[in-house]
């Protein structure tokens, strides 16, 4: 049985802030890929870091990110090492609902900064998040081009992470060296869950 097979209970999310303290000016000036990071993440802060990837933002149902033809190909995974609220193990984000579902209870962690080809650091982050992309939920539409507009969304959405982990005073960067074959086995991904993106996270 694969992580994907399982069904935990969902925990739900507080619902995510709309307003903050630092500015979208400021946020860009002061925007930096991370590697160090030290201690552990609030809850709060897991809910509005997944919420900036991929959160309902609309009653309609349009997200945080654009994603060509509200088609919405992104999966996001979190592993979870140090978060306070949540036990260690891989979990899946739900965007309409703005919830988790527990996949896994085992710090993968190291497995995973091992299927990214030694980066340790990666161990240090409170967590890491996963963006995967399931290219035929684009490609029913757009074809040959689909793959160009889920990369697109990627980046669309790694950018909305790391505005809002400097709004919160925390660490990342996305990360793209990694074997994708090495990462979906570590958790556990359905075979249409394509890794896309490593992101580790941690108060700097």
């Amino acid at each position: 049985m694969t992580f994907a097979d399982q069904h935990g209970q969902p925990l739900k999310l507080q619902p995510p802030e709309t307003r903050g303290d630092m500015s979208v000016e400021q946020a860009i000036g002061n925007r930096r890929s991370l590697r160090h990071y030290s201690g552990s993440l609030a809850l709060a802060d897991v809910s509005q870091l997944l919420w900036a990837a991929q959160g309902v933002t609309h009653p309609d149902g349009y997200r945080a990110a654009p994603s060509a033809g509200a088609l919405y190909p992104l999966e996001i995974y979190l592993v979870v090492g140090k978060v306070a609220g949540l036990t260690a193990g891989v979990y899946r984000y739900r965007p309409v609902e703005h919830d988790l579902i527990q996949l896994g209870t085992a710090d993968l962690r190291r497995q995973l900064a091992s299927a990214a080809y030694g980066q340790s650091f990666m161990q240090t982050a409170a967590a890491v998040l996963v963006i995967t992309g399931v290219y035929e939920r684009t490609r029913k539409k757009y074809g040959q081009r689909a793959r160009r507009y889920v990369y697109m969304e990627v980046g669309h959405a790694a950018q909305n992470v790391y505005l809002q982990a400097e709004a919160r005073g925390l660490g990342t960067l996305i990360m793209g060296a990694f074997d994708d074959a090495q990462v979906q086995a570590v958790l556990g991904l359905p075979e249409d869950h394509q890794p896309l993106g490593l992101m580790p996270i941690g108060p700097r």
